[in-house]
């Protein structure tokens, strides 16, 4: 099983390329940014399970794709990634183009987490409707491979339409980066099985082992399962390993270079304990 890290790249704590450079020279495997493109003030959606204040560093990231740029560009070896893109917040033509580009840059090594997002009212400042969030991501992420496998590409949906345009560069990985489906709904699974390269669930999702399984059990086809927000545990990492998992990540603090250092060390310690190393 791989091991890699989440973090929120914010302007006020240690940069992306630093951190990237940081978790590569660590041996980690993976580093996931997460994105929001603002919060709204309003704060009607709940965090979590809405008892708890939602952390400062969700209105203070940079850009997604500004960030993975720069973690690529200070690395050799490590996948980077997004934990994860709302892609319901993005126009699929100007996102695929973002994703072949950083993949083209970074010599293959993006790795595409997407997601619906939990948010409703900035999906709606976007332009989103709550409502028909999951058809949307699913259009829009079909248009996205469309574009990275097509010299001329075409999509026809209800939600995204667009008749034969060229787009380069083609992403270095064929057919296209992973595309790691975020979420724990209860249609997760069957939206995986129809266009995803993995499912890329949380930690906390309801029913975790077991829907893994569920997920070997339906699939025709080799599916990754990575998880995210995995506490720095060894007892997590031996259950994660058990149900065949192929990547686990834990959160690291955003802050300074100490604060994001004792995160790793922390993480690290619980991966020793896993492997006895």
């Amino acid at each position: 099983m791989e091991f890699g890290v989440g973090y929120f790249p914010t302007h006020d704590g240690l940069g992306p390329g630093a951190v990237a450079r940081l978790v590569e020279d660590r041996g980690q495997d993976a580093l996931f940014f997460a994105e929001h493109t603002h919060i709204p003030a309003s704060r009607l959606s709940p965090w979590g399970d809405g008892t708890r204040e939602l952390p400062r560093k969700y209105a203070h990231t940079y850009d997604l794709f500004v960030a993975l740029t720069a973690a690529a560009e200070a690395t050799s070896r490590l996948r980077v990634g997004s934990g994860v893109c709302l892609v319901i917040e993005r126009d699929p033509i100007i996102t695929a183009k973002e994703v072949a580009s950083v993949d083209h840059l970074s010599g293959g090594r993006l790795e595409f987490g997407v997601g619906a997002g939990w948010n409703r009212e900035e999906m709606e400042n976007h332009g989103t409707d709550p409502r028909t969030r999951t058809a949307l991501l699913t259009e829009r992420v079909q248009a996205m491979q469309a574009i990275w496998t097509q010299d001329e590409a075409s999509y026809a949906g209800e939600f995204v339409n667009f008749d034969r345009i060229w787009s380069w560069p083609k992403p270095v990985q064929r057919p296209w980066p992973p595309v790691l489906l975020g979420g724990g709904g209860p249609t997760v699974l069957d939206r995986v099985l129809a266009w995803a390269d993995g499912w890329f669930p949380q930690w906390h999702d309801k029913d975790l082992f077991a829907r893994i399984a569920e997920l070997e059990a339906r699939a025709d086809r080799p599916i990754q399962v990575q998880v995210l927000s995995v506490p720095p545990q060894a007892k997590a990492l031996e259950q994660l390993a058990g149900a065949g998992v192929h990547r686990a990540s834990s959160w690291l603090p955003s802050g300074p270079r100490d604060e994001v250092e004792a995160g790793l060390d922390k993480w690290e310690r619980a991966i020793a304990e896993f492997t006895g190393r």
